[in-house]
């Protein structure tokens, strides 16, 4: 059961990135209300992760927890800051819309 976290934590982390990437490639007006989602998909991405490294440690897995933690660690990092970039491309771009 507590392996659908992994899947969760990958759909959410893909739904985090294609939503800005929507938003850049078709012209929305609603484009903060995906940014807001795009974050928020993020930030459940992460916490699933937690909650099942939180799982690990209940049930005492301790290798589990010492094979995976630096590849959780870095595709953390690296789903973070891909967001952040994907959100921020899309905000530049519709406040130079709205300017011009």
């Amino acid at each position: 059961m507590m392996v659908w976290l992994n899947v969760g934590s990958l759909l959410l982390g893909i739904l985090a990135w294609t939503l800005p990437v929507v938003t850049l490639v078709t012209y929305r007006k609603n484009h903060l209300t995906l940014a807001v989602m795009s974050m928020g998909a993020c930030a459940l991405s992460l916490s699933f992760q937690i909650f099942y490294h939180y799982h690990l440690v209940k049930i005492g897995d301790w290798s589990a927890i010492m094979d995976v933690t630096g590849s959780v660690a870095l595709a953390s990092a690296i789903l973070i800051i891909v967001t952040i970039l994907l959100n921020t491309m899309t905000m530049i771009r519709h406040k130079k819309e709205v300017i011009s």
